[in-house]
């Protein structure tokens, strides 16, 4: 593999080749000399060797050739060579519901999750990273991988309008979650369930078990306070209006901390929080740090290195050589 440090270097060589080519063409048709009598053309040639100093310029012409290739600072790098990583598979079940856009958790429940998964996915090494959103129901948002940049990219669109169908399907995501893993050994593998636990199924903490038995591992993360918030929303208008509910009171949305900490227990993890404290993706990262990670392989190009020296140096000694070319023609009579 090979990089240019200067690409805009290399098009000098669009006039050295236009050069080359006028010269070898005027060569071809032994337009040199042609206007000068053949009396003075004899004088003149006598003591040059014709062939030579076509050698000597064909020689200063590869020397600039590579004289330009140096400018344009060439970086070779080698072949694919493999590295060994350690890492896990972490899927994170995002709640998306409608209730995450409360407010008592700074700036909504929704955005201060995003912030802290993606200060954890930048504590991340070597690890895979899948997505699952959900609310009444849920689906994989992303697949795990380990292109943390698109993982970024991914994190920033999620919003509480990603699924229609409302609710807070607990059981769903986790559902989702496990199918999200690959086949192999169960043991290398985190689910992150992040929710403010509002609504709950039976079904949930049956399936963390399972999950248990196979050697995955469950967390749960909640997100919002007791006391609770409004739901807030915007009308067609683009003001801010709560949610109510069929007897036109306002909605209060809840932590509901017993269900989220019963799926931690049933799927032998830890039950964290996401509160209006700084750095709470650091109880994650603890988690995570504290499992065994089996070795993966992976494979990396190594830096590239400058080799505009070599070339530079070959372009010096072909010009060095030329000037000790001569061209004069050996004459042997005396």
């Amino acid at each position: 593999m090979i990089e240019f440090r200067f690409p805009e270097i290399l098009f000098l060589y669009i006039p050295f080749a236009m050069f080359m080519f006028f010269d070898i063409f005027q060569a071809a048709k032994n337009k040199i000399l042609v206007d000068i009598p053949t009396n003075l053309k004899k004088v003149l040639l006598e003591n040059i060797n014709l062939d030579r100093l076509r050698f000597k310029q064909n020689i200063l012409f590869l020397s600039t050739a590579l004289l330009i290739f140096a400018g344009s600072g060439p970086q070779i790098g080698t072949a694919l060579a493999p590295v060994d990583r350690k890492g896990l598979d972490l899927v994170l079940c995002i709640d998306v519901s409608s209730s995450m856009r409360g407010t008592d958790i700074k700036p909504s429940r929704l955005e201060k999750s995003k912030f802290e998964i993606s200060q954890l996915i930048k504590n991340l090494k070597g690890d895979r990273v899948a997505f699952i959103v959900f609310a009444g129901s849920s689906h994989l948002y992303l697949p795990l991988t380990t292109d943390y940049e698109a993982a970024y990219l991914f994190l920033e669109e999620i919003d509480t309008n990603m699924i229609p169908t409302q609710g807070t399907s607990l059981s769903s995501a986790i559902q989702t979650g496990l199918s999200a893993f690959s086949d192999d050994d169960s043991k290398f593998k985190v689910l992150v369930l992040i929710s403010d636990g509002e609504d709950h199924e039976g079904e949930a903490i049956n399936l963390a078990k399972q999950a248990s038995k196979k050697g995955m591992v469950v967390h749960t993360v909640g997100v919002g306070t007791v006391s609770g918030s409004l739901i807030p929303s915007l009308d067609r208008s683009g003001n801010v209006e709560y949610k109510k509910d069929s007897l036109g009171k306002l909605v209060t949305s809840q932590l509901n901390e017993r269900i989220l900490e019963d799926i931690a227990s049933a799927g032998k993890g830890s039950f964290l929080r996401f509160n209006n404290k700084p750095s709470n993706f650091r109880n994650i990262i603890n988690e995570i740090d504290a499992m065994e990670k089996r070795t993966l392989k992976s494979h990396i190009y190594s830096d590239y290195e400058d080799q505009y020296q070599k070339f530079g140096i070959f372009s010096l000694v072909l010009l060095i050589a030329s000037m000790f070319i001569s061209s004069r023609r050996n004459n042997n009579n005396v």
